[in-house]
């Protein structure tokens, strides 16, 4: 689905977990694109730091800390808090009280059918000893988005059942008050998908995997990521025929490459045997010192005055209470518990 189906009428609800800064897998999938729906739609940004604890009790610092860098990332990418609301999950109690109540609506084993849930437990390692609020997040993430009765919701394409969960929610609590109270929501999926692979090759670009490149990475951190990265095994010498499909550098010059042609002859010279992976990884580092340096030096200025980036997510956070004030007062009374 493109952002052009996105109008002045819509409201986008989106955010990220803050435990850690983003990588160029999040400025892929989700920021470019939320950069320039701030233009177009009214957009709410969330600091995910409740989400994020989910899987990190005892590790609280590494929550909190990040609520800054997560922050540091939108605004230097280009997100105008004149145009865009951001403000910190774990600072508006609208949001869990909604989620008190949805609970009600959703059943165990519906959340254990949940495909994204299902993938989750498995990459962590959880087994049967998933926390009750990990287990649930699906349902949090359901009042994060009806509590600003969001019309859209940018996501990466492993996130659908999400938004189909959220739905099922949404329904549910208005046939129970027999009344159309909340709004129902759809995904908004990138193009390319919102996936890119790891420097490594072998899965999605993850912070917990060591496999990212942060958006706020030094020029030599680029240098030895690409360097890195995961090329084709059997491209033993120059002269040898190499493969383009999973080659790491490749499909990453067909994201930040804006030179199709170019990018098409490289693959070409690569798979005819004549092309060394020190040249096409140089010309890859090129494109992503280009890409980072001005982002790196907006967050760095950003980062020299720490309270004014908490001034605008407290001013922020203010508005967003306003709406989901509303929202769960407009529950409450349809639910008949509104009792003074």
């Amino acid at each position: 689905m493109s952002t052009n189906t996105v109008t002045s009428s819509d409201i986008i609800l989106t955010g990220d977990r803050t435990t850690g800064p983003l990588h160029l897998g999040h400025f892929v999938g989700s920021l470019r694109n939320r950069v320039m729906l701030q233009d177009v739609c009214k957009q709410y940004l969330l600091l995910a730091d409740t989400q994020a604890l989910t899987d990190n009790m005892g590790n609280y610092t590494k929550v909190s800390d990040n609520v800054l860098q997560v922050a540091l990332d939108y605004l230097a990418v280009g997100i105008d808090p004149a145009k865009s609301t951001i403000f910190i999950q774990s600072l508006v109690p609208e949001l869990p009280e909604l989620f008190s109540y949805y609970l009600n609506l959703v059943t165990v084993s519906r959340l254990e059918r949940n495909p994204t849930i299902k993938d989750e437990i498995k990459l962590r390692g959880f087994e049967r000893d998933i926390p009750a609020g990990f287990m649930t997040y699906p349902v949090a993430q359901a009042a994060d988005i009806s509590a600003f009765k969001a019309t859209v919701v940018p996501v990466g394409a492993d996130q659908i059942p999400m938004i189909e969960q959220t739905n099922e929610v949404v329904r549910k609590f208005n046939a129970s008050v027999n009344q159309e109270i909340l709004v129902e929501c759809r995904a908004l999926v990138p193009e390319n998908g919102a996936r890119l692979p790891g420097i490594d090759g072998k899965a999605k670009m993850s912070k917990s995997l060591g496999n990212s490149l942060t958006l706020g990475a030094s020029s030599d951190d680029i240098t030895k990521a690409v360097k890195m990265m995961y090329t084709d095994p059997n491209h033993l010498r120059v002269a040898d025929p190499g493969q383009v499909e999973g080659n790491v550098v490749f499909t990453y010059l067909d994201v930040f490459d804006t030179d199709i042609e170019k990018v098409a002859e490289l693959k070409a010279h690569y798979q005819r045997g004549g092309l060394g992976d020190s040249v096409i990884k140089r010309y890859l580092e090129e494109k992503l010192q280009a890409l980072l340096a001005p982002i790196r030096a907006r967050r760095e200025e950003l980062a020299a005055h720490p309270d004014q980036v908490m001034a605008i997510l407290k001013a922020g956070t203010e508005k967003a209470r306003e709406q989901t004030a509303k929202t769960l007062d407009e529950v409450k009374r349809a639910m008949g518990i509104v009792y003074f």
